[in-house]
């Protein structure tokens, strides 16, 4: 039994040694830093909400060495940021990156603080599920919960499985009951868009609206199968749905094939796939059962 758990303790302690000088640590916030990893060459990605100003960014790598991050872009939507700067290659192979993972799985966080190194916590991953869209509108590729404690510099840091390959990112801030992995496929995605655009793209539909329960008697003279559907509040000028022809007042029932009963289902129409793509958009107005085809375009940037 003794020698048992010596060999798991090794293993893990082989685990932190291999991946965590690929792992630094990033000063872009007040208090105490974030952590990053070194995703490619020069290439560092990490946890969007850590990432608090966008000049005089350090990095601390493995070795102690500070170094000055250009701030590429930020998603917060997926909760990722990516940073480049002039980091050494660390010694030893580049850790590879998970295909699939699963609940009940054990996973270590690592991260990075300038003054104890290295830091390690270990748990299991509890729960996995499918694609999830964020509270802040961005979708990751899978829902992934951790029970490993993240301290207050984990966030941004490499969540690894017991095979020394890289799970995500971890982050505090996109639940209020655990701290989430960033699965690395969507790390990939987003990180290829900023690269590219130094943004990701949305969806818009240039709509506000609210659900409300629609009557009996409307739902029976109509014949739609709706118990709820989504008043029109404000339209955008000049936007998707006003080019569409919607007013202030329209109750929308159905966009394409899906019931709009809930503000969620506008979601589906935010990612950036759909952007330039059409759909039928069926709405009530004046108790009247009227339909018009929508344009999703993308979202417009803030300006500094």
């Amino acid at each position: 039994m003794e020698s048992t758990l010596i060999g798991f303790s090794n293993e893990l302690a082989g685990i932190v040694q291999r991946v965590s000088p690929f792992v630094v640590s990033v000063g872009a916030r007040r208090r105490y830093p974030s952590s990053g990893l070194l995703w490619s060459p020069n290439v560092i990605v990490t946890a969007a909400h850590t990432i608090q100003q966008d000049e005089d960014i350090s990095l601390t790598t493995a070795d102690g060495k500070t170094l000055g991050a250009e701030l590429v872009g930020r998603d917060p939507g997926t909760e990722i940021a990516v940073l480049k700067a002039d980091v050494p290659e660390p010694p030893g192979v580049a850790p590879g990156r998970a295909s699939a993972v699963g609940s009940g799985e054990l996973a270590l966080v690592l991260g990075r603080s300038p003054r104890s190194g290295a830091n390690a916590s270990c748990g299991i991953i509890s729960a996995v599920s499918g694609p999830w869209k964020t509270w802040r509108g961005g979708e990751l590729d899978s829902y992934i919960r951790l029970d490993a404690r993240l301290f207050p510099q984990s966030s941004g840091g490499a969540v690894v499985n017991m095979r020394g390959e890289i799970i995500g990112i971890a982050t505090s801030a996109l639940s209020r009951i655990a701290g989430l992995a960033i699965p690395a496929a969507t790390v990939k995605r987003v990180t290829e868009q900023l690269l590219e655009r130094g943004f990701v793209p949305r969806g818009y539909l240039g709509i506000g609206v609210q659900s409300v329960t629609l009557p009996e008697d409307l739902r029976t003279r109509l014949a739609i199968p709706n118990e709820a559907g989504l008043i029109v509040l404000s339209v955008e000028s000049n936007g998707p749905a006003d080019k569409a022809g919607l007013l202030i007042g329209d109750i929308v029932i159905r966009l394409g094939d899906v019931l709009a009963e809930r503000i969620d289902e506008l979601k589906t129409y935010s990612g950036s796939g759909l952007i330039g793509k059409s759909v039928q958009i069926h709405f009530i107005r004046g108790g009247v059962s009227k339909e018009s085809t929508l344009t999703v375009a993308e979202r417009p940037r803030r300006r500094s």
